[in-house]
């Protein structure tokens, strides 16, 4: 096919063969636009679905084993796909087991994260409420370490079972192993290991986690670190994410989707930059939008100061829904860290205008912004 990546010259009659002989779900030639919510990314050779946990081991290992290129896709929610899509078998893991034990919440990798939120909320439980209306699968939230309104995972985090595909070794591990950082973890950008399940330790008395974020306290009329009821919590972050599109499912005036949610989340990390360089980078920032700008820094740990990305991509001038109306991929109209496909994009279209606002912020304040997806096929 015409525009698709090289392909390794392996015998691919197993895919499905290995579907009929398990309780995986096959499809040929399917486009990868269907399981992101970019809603781009060529096709790929074969899908196998796998809604068990058996079944997703079992696959993985045969793939493996065959030397058969493998892409693992749950919530598609971090994912920017080539164009040209991907010369292999994609496994979409659709497992979504939550049991609750007490105030403990096992998770399978494949559950949509908001619905575990939901069911946490639904029993009292509390520490994850803040992470309320992020899209994607269980199995992500270690992998990059999910964070949002001053909670990450690695606040409730009790341990992750993950299949080693060099060993086929499938193991509970704690995260002190997991190298959890900002927006990191020793999971990503690698696929050697694979979470197939995660537990959760919460609490039990229907409060949330203390509110340590400005605008989500301003929200609820809290003091800092006070703690609020679970659904009071929920309902205000769903409702703060709705407001910058960044919820799915949101419809336009028309009825139609809201194109503010055909996304990747937040494009770009907020910078973290050496305490050192600082004072370089404040000046250049005073130099180009005054030195009475109030510029957000937070403690970046271990020598760092953090930025703020959104504050700085429109302070280089890329404002909400840059570059125009027409243009097929464009920033959100909503909130300037998300990029998204207007509905007729390309992949090409999106990454074009993510370098183009890369490398203006890097121009302008001299501050090297990175993006918060995997790039599959395709790169900035």
């Amino acid at each position: 096919m015409a525009g698709r990546l090289p392909w390794t010259a392996v015998n691919t009659s197993v895919v499905p063969e290995l579907a009929g002989r398990t309780r995986a779900h096959h499809r040929a030639d399917t486009p990868l636009a269907e399981l992101t919510t970019l809603h781009l990314g060529g096709p790929a050779d074969d899908l196998l679905t796998c809604s068990d946990t058996d079944t997703l081991v079992t696959v993985i290992s045969e793939l493996d084993r065959r030397g058969i290129p493998t892409l693992v896709v749950a919530g598609g929610s971090n994912l920017v796909i080539a164009d040209a899509g991907f010369r292999g078998t994609v496994v979409h893991v659709t497992t979504a087991g939550i049991e609750i034990d007490d105030t403990v919440m096992t998770i399978e990798a494949g559950a949509d994260w908001d619905a575990v939120v939901a069911a946490a909320v639904e029993a009292g439980l509390g520490g994850i409420e803040c992470l309320s209306g992020i899209p994607g699968s269980a199995g992500a939230t270690p992998v990059q370490n999910v964070g949002a309104y001053g909670v990450e995972i690695a606040d409730v985090l009790r341990r992750v079972e993950l299949l080693d595909r060099r060993t086929g070794e499938v193991t509970w591990v704690e995260p002190k192993e997991l190298g959890l950082g900002y927006r990191t973890s020793v999971l990503k950008r690698r696929s050697d290991r694979l979470v197939l399940r995660i537990e959760l330790q919460l609490t039990g008395d229907g409060l949330s986690a203390p509110i340590r974020y400005g605008e989500l306290a301003s929200r609820l009329g809290a003091a800092e670190d006070q703690r609020r009821p679970v659904a009071e919590v929920r309902e205000a972050v769903l409702a703060l994410r709705a407001g910058k599109g960044m919820v799915l499912g949101l419809t336009d005036e028309g009825g139609g989707p809201d194109h503010d949610t055909w996304s990747a989340g937040s494009f770009f990390t907020n910078p973290l930059v050496p305490d050192d360089a600082l004072p370089r980078i404040l000046g250049r920032i005073a130099d180009h939008v005054g030195t009475d700008a109030r510029v957000p820094q937070y403690p970046g740990g271990r020598g760092k100061t953090k930025l703020s990305a959104g504050w700085l991509i429109e302070r280089a001038g890329y404002t909400r829904g840059y570059p125009d109306a027409e243009a097929p991929a464009r920033l959100s109209t909503k909130h300037t860290l998300a990029l998204t496909n207007r509905g007729r994009a390309t992949t090409a279209d999106l990454l074009e205008l993510a370098r183009e606002v890369r490398d203006g912020v890097f121009e302008r304040f001299g501050v090297q912004l990175t993006p918060e997806p995997v790039l599959i096929g395709c790169d900035l």
